[in-house]
């Protein structure tokens, strides 16, 4: 809890325009803000709706960046994911499978948290700024969220984010099939989510028209952690989940990786 205490007190320091930051409701993490709640003192009993959800105690690992690998998935794992069915941001169903070429094509698919996590503003915008650099490069950019298609929407108006690049996934299915990391304390607790006090002037840039109403109408979203691939066809080339929130891979390496895939 002292990370979280720490990056709270150093954000409302380097950050001033997150007023809406309280001294017992951290809102970059907290899924349940005062706002949004019945009264400020009903977390507890709200985040006990989630029954199966338990904190956990935070895992030791170092902040630097840790490695991705590809190994953790079954080979198959591109044939299982062609299958899932999410939606366009204008609310069309499409399956992955129809998002780029399943032969030779090669896409990075960004899996955010949910639609109203300030720090996915920031992965969003990082993102749109790294697209023409991913499409000169024959790379196909499409950033997936948690929330209906119309909280979509938010945020490609309110940042703005390209809508033909964004896509809703408001039950998770992507991220239950990419077995990406969901729970109490990978939003709380975990100390990856510190990476994120390295990024306040980004973090602020990306969230000068942020509003919580972007934020899924099911809490249970906002519990899970985001993630990002890259694809060639159905082979995947690179994997990254996040350890916590805020813990996103760096542009730097899956550029790396997107430089060594030779292009048809």
């Amino acid at each position: 809890m002292a990370t979280m205490t720490s990056l709270q007190s150093l954000t409302l320091a380097k950050f001033p325009s997150l007023s809406f930051l309280t001294p017992t409701s951290f809102k970059f993490l907290d899924p349940f803000p005062a706002s949004l709640s019945p009264s400020a003192t009903s977390f507890t009993a709200t985040a006990s709706v989630f029954s199966p959800i338990r904190p956990t105690k935070p895992k030791r690992i170092s902040l630097v960046t840790h490695a991705s690998s590809t190994t953790a998935f079954p080979q198959n794992i591109g044939d299982v994911l062609a299958d899932v069915t999410i939606f366009t941001a204008t609310g069309e169903s499409v399956k992955f499978e129809d998002l780029w070429d399943q032969n030779e094509g090669v896409a990075v698919v960004a899996l955010l948290r949910h639609f109203g996590c300030p720090c996915c503003w920031e992965l969003a915008k990082a993102l749109k700024e790294s697209r023409e650099r991913f499409e000169s490069a024959g790379v196909k950019l499409i950033a997936v969220g948690i929330g209906a298609p119309s909280k979509a929407r938010i945020l490609a108006e309110r940042l703005p984010f390209p809508l033909d690049c964004l896509y809703a996934d408001p039950d998770r299915r992507a991220y239950d099939v990419l077995g990406l990391y969901y729970g109490f304390g990978r939003t709380f607790f975990n100390p990856a989510s510190a990476k994120v006090l390295s990024r306040l002037k980004e973090l602020q840039e990306a969230t000068k028209n942020y509003t919580i109403e972007a934020t899924p109408d099911d809490r249970s979203g906002v519990l899970q952690q985001g993630g990002m691939f890259l694809f060639k066809g159905k082979q995947l080339l690179y994997a990254w989940k996040d350890e916590g929130t805020g813990d996103h891979a760096p542009m730097e390496d899956i550029f790396h990786v997107c430089c060594k895939v030779p292009v048809v």
